[in-house]
C-alpha cells in the first residue's frame, strides 16, 4: 500500500513538474513575443522629461523641465495627466529614483532657497540643469497627497533621497558635521546611508564597510533590505564614493562584490526577493569616464555582468521587479555617449526595446529607467526633432 501510494505521488510529481516546465516554456515564449504600446507623457513646458519610477498602480514619476529648460520639478504623472510636484523654495526637484512602493508616497530632492554655506556642489547637481544646479542646499523629500516635506540630515546641510518602501521608511543619504580629507572639492562634508522614517523627523544611520568613510543608499525593499555603496567621501557623486557596492540586512553591511574594478560600483534597484541591479565599471582607468556594464545579482548567486546590446560598449542596469525584468540602458562608446537605446533583460537575455514596439511608434526609446510587476516600462525618448519626453511602455496581451 505504501509502495503503490509512493508509486502514485512520483507520477503525480513528475506530472505536476512537467506540466510547469511546459507552462514555463509558454511564459518564456510570451516574454519574447511581447509587443509594447508606447506613449509619450506631458512636459511642464520643457523639452526634457523623464520617468524614473513606476509603481504598480501605473503611477510614473520622475522629472519635466519648463519652458527653455532651465530649471526642472519633480512631476507625477497619473493616467497621463502631469503635475507638478514643486520644490523646497529653490529652482529644482527631481525623483531621481524607482522610488517602489504602492502607498503614494514619492521621494526626491530638492533645491532650497538658502545658499550652501560651503559652497558646496552637492549629490543633486548632477541631476538638475546646468544653469542652475549649485549655489544652494539641496535636501530629501516626501510627497504624500499632496504636500512635500524636507527630511533631516545628520547635521550637515545637504540630503538626498531615492527609495520608499511600503513600510514608510525612506532610504538616501545625508552629510554629517566632520569635515573630511578625503572630499574632494568643492566636497567639504561626510555623508552617510541613512533610512528615514516612517515618521518624517527619524533618521537612522547605516554602517560602513571597514575603513571608509562616505556612502550613500539606493534602493529599499519592504523587508527593510537596503543597498548603496560605501567608499570615501570624494565628489559626493559616485567614482571613489563607490568603492563597494553593499547590501545592508538586519543591521549588517556586506560587499556584494564587482566586476573587477574598485570605482562607480552602484545598485540602482532592488526587488523583494533580494534580487539586485545596477552597474559596475570594467574599466576604470579614467574614473570620470569609466567603462561600466550593467549587472544583476540574483538572490543566492554571485555578481553577473549582463553586457550590452549588440555592438555596444556601454550599459547599465537602473530597474527591476519581482519577476526579475531588468530594463537600463545600453549606449554605443565606452564612456555611454554616442547613440543609446532602452534595454529588456529576462531570461539571461538582454533585447532592444526598441524592437518590441508596436510599429508606428516615430521616436527613439533612449533609457528604460523601471519597470513595475506588470512589466510596464518608464523612461525617456527621443524625438525626430529632438525633444526628449518621458514614456510609458505597456505591454499587450
Amino acid at each position: 500500500m505504501k509502495k503503490t501510494r509512493m508509486n502514485r505521488f512520483v507520477i503525480a510529481g513528475a506530472a505536476l513538474a512537467a506540466a510547469i516546465a511546459r507552462a514555463g516554456d509558454v511564459q518564456a515564449a510570451k516574454a519574447a513575443a511581447t509587443q509594447y504600446q508606447i506613449v509619450n507623457l506631458p512636459s511642464l513646458g520643457g523639452t526634457n522629461s523623464k520617468g524614473n519610477s513606476i509603481d504598480n498602480r501605473g503611477w510614473v514619476s520622475g522629472y519635466s523641465n519648463f519652458a527653455g529648460n532651465q530649471r526642472r520639478h519633480a512631476t507625477l504623472w497619473r493616467d497621463g495627466v502631469a503635475t507638478d510636484l514643486g520644490t523646497l523654495g529653490g529652482n529644482n526637484s527631481n525623483i531621481a529614483w524607482p522610488v517602489k512602493n504602492n502607498s503614494g508616497r514619492l521621494s526626491g530632492i530638492s533645491q532650497t532657497s538658502t545658499p550652501d554655506p560651503l559652497g558646496e556642489n552637492w549629490s543633486c547637481s548632477a541631476f538638475f540643469p546646468g544653469a542652475t544646479a549649485t549655489g544652494f542646499t539641496c535636501l530629501g523629500f516626501i510627497w504624500e497627497d499632496g504636500v512635500l516635506e524636507a527630511l533631516p540630515t545628520l547635521g550637515g546641510n545637504n540630503g538626498f533621497a531615492t527609495g520608499t518602501n511600503n513600510r514608510g521608511q525612506t532610504v538616501g543619504w545625508a552629510e554629517n558635521t566632520v569635515h573630511d580629507s578625503t572630499c574632494v572639492a568643492p566636497q567639504v562634508l561626510q555623508f552617510r546611508a541613512v533610512v528615514w522614517g516612517p515618521a518624517a523627523s527619524q533618521i537612522a544611520e547605516l554602517p560602513l564597510v571597514s575603513g571608509d568613510t562616505s556612502s550613500a543608499a539606493t534602493a529599499i525593499n519592504d523587508r527593510g533590505q537596503v543597498v548603496g555603496i560605501s567608499g570615501r567621501c570624494d565628489q559626493a557623486v559616485g567614482r571613489f564614493t563607490a568603492i563597494h557596492a553593499v547590501l545592508w540586512d538586519r543591521g549588517i553591511v556586506t560587499d556584494i562584490g564587482n566586476l573587477g574594478r574598485f570605482s562607480w560600483n552602484t545598485p540602482m534597484a532592488l526587488n523583494e526577493g533580494g534580487d539586485i541591479a545596477g552597474f559596475a565599471p570594467v574599466d576604470d582607468t579614467d574614473p570620470d569616464n569609466p567603462q561600466l556594464h550593467a549587472f544583476v545579482k540574483l538572490k543566492g548567486s554571485a555578481i553577473q555582468d549582463i553586457g550590452t546590446l549588440s555592438g555596444d560598449l556601454f550599459s547599465e542596469a537602473l530597474g527591476i521587479n519581482r519577476f526579475r525584468q531588468v530594463v537600463g540602458i545600453s549606449c554605443a562608446n565606452a564612456d555611454g555617449s554616442g547613440t543609446c537605446r532602452a534595454f529588456l533583460w529576462q531570461e539571461g537575455t538582454m533585447t532592444d526595446l526598441n524592437t518590441l514596439v508596436v510599429p508606428g511608434y516615430p521616436n527613439l526609446l533612449t533609457v528604460a529607467q523601471d519597470i513595475n510587476d506588470a512589466g510596464v516600462i518608464t523612461g525617456r525618448a527621443l524625438t525626430p526633432t529632438g525633444q526628449r519626453p518621458a514614456y510609458i511602455a505597456t505591454p499587450l496581451p
